[in-house]
């Protein structure tokens, strides 16, 4: 629940963040000044790219909890895989040793979503947060019928 009230907070401020470029960009577009029109202009992509960027993001999240919702109905989840500091940070060593079983999860199962949230969950224990984000992206894919896209 924590997560998701950072969540909300940064995409709340990432909005206000939108509105005051917009406000400033609508200024400099009125300004009659051929630079300062120029600016507004390109300030006008900046805030549209910011929302396409926040609404991809806030879908990505939202997929990945449903998956993992499920995963975890179904009783497939990975528990207590590896051991965390005091902390609360993940020990790495303890992901890196338990990636080569997931690999070979998906290694024989390509098409199978759960293969992949799994290795997913790895990927991340190991501190791999590109390669866990690719994963569930993956995983997101399959469970929605699309297969494997590289």
């Amino acid at each position: 629940m924590n997560s998701r009230i950072a969540v909300g907070v940064m995409a709340a401020l990432l909005l206000l963040y939108i509105a005051l470029v917009a406000q400033r960009a609508w200024l400099l577009l009125i300004s009659g000044d051929p630079v300062g029109v120029a600016m507004g202009a390109v300030l006008v992509v900046l805030p549209v790219i910011a929302i396409w960027a926040l609404a991809r993001e806030l879908w990505f999240g939202v997929r990945a909890e449903q998956l993992g919702r499920r995963l975890e109905a179904e009783g497939e989840v990975p528990e207590d895989l590896v051991a965390v500091r005091p902390s609360g940070r993940v020990m790495r060593a303890d992901g890196d040793a338990l990636f080569p079983r997931f690999k070979a999860d998906v290694e024989n199962a390509p098409d199978d979503w759960r293969a992949w949230y799994r290795l997913g969950i790895v990927y991340d224990a190991a501190g791999d947060r590109r390669r866990a984000r690719a994963a569930v992206r993956t995983a997101i894919r399959l469970e929605r019928g699309r297969g494997v896209q590289n």
